[in-house]
């Protein structure tokens, strides 16, 4: 069975950037994220996602596009999953976390990499990283 999502890396700040992590109630922390409905494309997705998740509204950073996949198992079903993830910059700070979720922290970023529950979460947070690091965007 397959399954595809997009997410996003939300930040806030420039200098002194700080990331979103969102713990859920498996127990793990990761990045905003969710399924693909009929008819959207994956920005649209993950826009939808984080504001539903967080309540924040995020603005994209162009040019930056990571795509992951990985296989999880739901009950004794195997399953195949693509998440496509974006850059985005968060407005403010207030998050309203929806049911989905049993917490939050804006952390800087080795804090984020050390918080993070997944191998693939954190290297498309270093990607992220070294993206706004080399293009001087803070957005």
């Amino acid at each position: 069975m397959d399954e595809h999502s997009a997410g996003a890396i939300v930040f806030r700040g420039g200098e002194k950037r700080e990331y979103l992590v969102l713990h859920y109630e498996e127990g793990h922390w990761s990045l905003p994220k969710g399924k693909i409905e009929p008819g959207e494309q994956p920005m649209e997705t993950a826009k939808r996602e984080i504001f539903e998740e967080t309540n924040l509204n995020v603005e994209f950073v162009p040019s930056f596009h990571e795509e992951i996949n990985y296989f999880f198992r739901r009950g004794n079903i195997l399953i195949r999953k693509k998440v496509d993830f974006f850059l985005a910059k968060a407005g403010n700070k207030n998050v309203k976390l929806s049911f989905e979720h049993i917490g939050y922290r804006w952390l800087r970023y080795e804090d984020a990499l050390k918080q993070l529950g997944f191998d693939n979460d954190r290297n498309v947070l270093r990607k992220a990283e070294d993206f706004l690091n080399s293009t001087g965007n803070s957005a």
